[in-house]
């Protein structure tokens, strides 16, 4: 994804989770940044760093994740382009975990200083951050479940179907990339690596995914979903429906904004 479609994903993801006005689409629009590219595996924020900023995912893919004196690492979600993947430490002055690129990423370092004074200028956009950074929280509730209370081929399935909403919305095309080693995925899953072998096994046995290397094809998204028990109400995909704020501007307008801003 380019920056400028970032831009304009970022800005219509902030539309779904407060009203804005043309002025709070273009203070979004001509935030200041610095783009950096972050190598796969790189950290993007290490626990207890003081971040000087908030990092949106412009490409790539990344990962948020804790570890224990002991090593043991337990990832917590995964993010994609459009995200302010480390809004939460900003805010709180200090990172208390960690967020590392799961692939090659592009991103954008807004400076703190300037998100501070569009959240004391806009009022509206500092309701929208609020909303999601509450939507992240919601995600990390579901992978708690996932850990403490699904077993793992049913956990399998609802990080499967999680990610088809997030990488492919609607399921338009019937499977995307997931570029996450089986390792990645026990650390998601809280099982060993040998387990989760043995788990994308079942799944396909059951043709409920299909593997192509990192693509998963999904045959049939209803018996997927309920192989998972899954809801998509803990990911609040409604609040980015243009629909649920009567009066919010066109795309075509949006993106002359963005232009705009890159120039």
């Amino acid at each position: 994804m380019s920056l400028r479609a970032t831009l304009l994903s970022m800005v219509r993801k902030f539309e779904g989770r407060a009203p804005l006005d043309d002025g709070d689409r273009a203070a979004l629009l001509s935030l200041p940044f610095e783009e950096r590219h972050v190598g796969q595996h790189r950290y993007i924020a290490r626990e207890g760093d003081r971040p000087r900023g908030a990092t949106l995912l412009i490409e790539g893919l990344a990962i948020r994740h804790k570890i224990t004196t002991g090593g043991a690492r337990q990832i917590l979600s995964m993010h994609v382009p459009g995200d302010f993947v480390d809004l939460e430490n900003m805010l709180l002055k200090v990172a208390d975990h960690n967020v590392q690129a799961l692939t090659d990423c592009q991103v954008a370092v807004v400076p703190g200083a300037a998100i501070s004074s569009l959240i004391d200028a806009r009022p509206k956009i500092a309701h929208a951050l609020w909303v999601d950074t509450l939507i992240d929280a919601s995600i990390f509730r579901e992978w708690i479940v996932n850990v403490g209370r699904r077993d793992a081929f049913s956990a399998a399935c609802h990080l499967m179907c999680e990610f088809a909403c997030r990488l492919d919305p609607g399921c338009v095309t019937g499977g995307y990339e997931l570029p996450m080693t089986q390792e990645q995925l026990a650390d998601a899953l809280g099982v060993t690596p040998v387990h989760v072998n043995r788990v994308l096994r079942d799944l396909e046995d059951q043709h409920l995914i299909a593997r192509r290397k990192r693509f998963i094809h999904i045959p049939d998204w209803a018996r997927l979903r309920k192989a998972a028990g899954f809801n998509e109400l803990y990911l609040h995909l409604d609040q980015s429906a243009p629909a649920a704020f009567p009066g919010l501007g066109d795309h075509a307008s949006i993106a002359r904004q963005a232009d705009e801003a890159l120039v």
